[in-house]
C-alpha cells in the first residue's frame, strides 16, 4: 500500500518521465516535425530541410534546427506527440494504468516480472522500477526489452509506416542504463533484452509474467511478442497495448493473434490509443 508521500513522489515522477514540466518539451526537431507532418507542402519541406542543412554546415554539425511549438497538456496527457527531451512518450494516463496495474498484482499476488517490449529512453520501465521500490517489491524484475537501434524496417506495407531512419527513435542500451541511473533505479531488479523481437523473445529466460506492456508499433512486432510472450502472463496479469489505435497494424496484430487463439478479453481504454486487458486462463 502506497502511503501519500509515495504518491506525491510518483505522481511527481510521471510529471518529471514525460517532460510535463516545461513547457519547452514540445518543441521538435525538424526533420521529426516534417517526418509526423507528411502533408506539408512540398516547397514548405524543401524549404525547411535546405534551413537545416545551411545551419548543419555553417555550424560544423553543431547546431539544430527546432520548431517552436505551444506545450499542449491534454495532448502530453494522453501520449499524442513526441517530447524532444522527456523519457517517455506515452502520457501521464499510460503511466497511471502502468501504476494501477502494478499495485493491482502485488496486492493480489499475482506471480510474475514486468515486461516492456519497445522502451525508448527507457521512462516506462524506470517508472515500473520505481513503482516496485515505493511498495518494497523485492521478488520481481523489471525487463526492457529493445534493439536498442530504432525500430525495424516494415517487411510490407501491412507492417505498418517505415520510421525505422527516424534517428529520434533510436537510443542505444548505455543510453537507457544511463537514464535508469539518473533516477537511482538502476539494480539488479532490472534486466535487459537486447536484439529485433522475433530473435530474442522466443528464448528469452522471462517467465512467469504479472505485466507484459507492448510497445512495438508494426504488425510483426506486436504479434512477435505475443506469441512469444502471451503464454507467460499469470492468470490475472495484464496485456497492454500502447499502439492500438494510434498504429492500425498493430492493432489488426492484436486482432490476428486473439482470433487465432479464440481468445475474446474485456479490452478497455486507457487513452485514445493505449488499450489494456486482464488475462483470465
Amino acid at each position: 500500500m502506497l502511503n501519500e508521500g509515495d504518491r506525491r513522489y510518483l505522481d511527481l515522477l510521471k510529471r518529471c518521465l514525460t517532460a510535463s514540466l516545461y513547457d519547452e518539451s514540445a518543441w521538435s526537431f525538424v526533420r521529426t516535425h516534417l517526418q509526423a507532418r507528411a502533408g506539408l507542402a512540398n516547397r514548405t519541406k524543401v524549404l525547411w530541410n535546405l534551413a537545416a542543412r545551411v545551419l548543419k554546415l555553417a555550424a560544423d554539425q553543431s547546431l539544430l534546427l527546432l520548431v517552436k511549438s505551444p506545450f499542449n497538456p491534454e495532448h502530453r496527457a494522453e501520449g499524442r506527440d513526441w517530447p524532444l527531451f522527456a523519457y517517455t512518450m506515452v502520457g501521464l494516463k499510460r503511466l497511471d494504468n502502468v501504476q494501477a496495474c502494478i499495485e493491482d498484482v502485488v496486492e493480489k499476488g499475482i506471480p510474475g516480472d514486468f515486461v516492456e517490449t519497445g522502451v525508448w529512453r527507457g521512462g516506462t520501465v524506470i517508472f515500473m522500477r520505481a513503482v516496485m521500490k515505493a511498495l518494497n517489491v523485492s521478488d520481481r524484475t523489471v525487463w526492457a526489452c529493445d534493439s536498442f537501434e530504432g525500430l525495424p524496417k516494415p517487411t510490407d506495407a501491412a507492417d505498418g509506416q517505415d520510421v525505422s531512419d527516424v534517428d529520434f527513435l533510436k537510443v542505444s542500451l548505455e543510453q537507457v542504463q544511463d537514464n535508469f541511473r539518473k533516477f537511482d533505479v538502476l539494480d539488479g531488479q532490472v534486466k535487459f533484452l537486447k536484439g529485433w523481437f522475433s530473435e530474442t523473445l522466443p528464448s528469452a529466460p522471462i517467465g512467469p509474467i504479472a505485466i507484459l506492456r507492448l510497445d512495438g508499433d508494426l504488425y510483426n512486432s506486436t504479434m512477435d511478442a505475443l506469441d512469444a510472450l502471451y503464454d507467460r502472463v499469470s492468470d490475472g496479469g495484464y496485456v497492454i497495448i500502447d499502439d492500438y489505435v494510434a498504429w492500425p497494424s498493430c492493432k489488426r496484430a492484436v486482432g490476428d493473434f486473439l482470433a487465432k487463439r479464440k481468445l475474446t478479453p474485456d479490452i478497455k481504454t486507457i487513452d485514445w490509443s493505449a488499450v489494456y486487458w486482464q488475462v483470465r486462463r
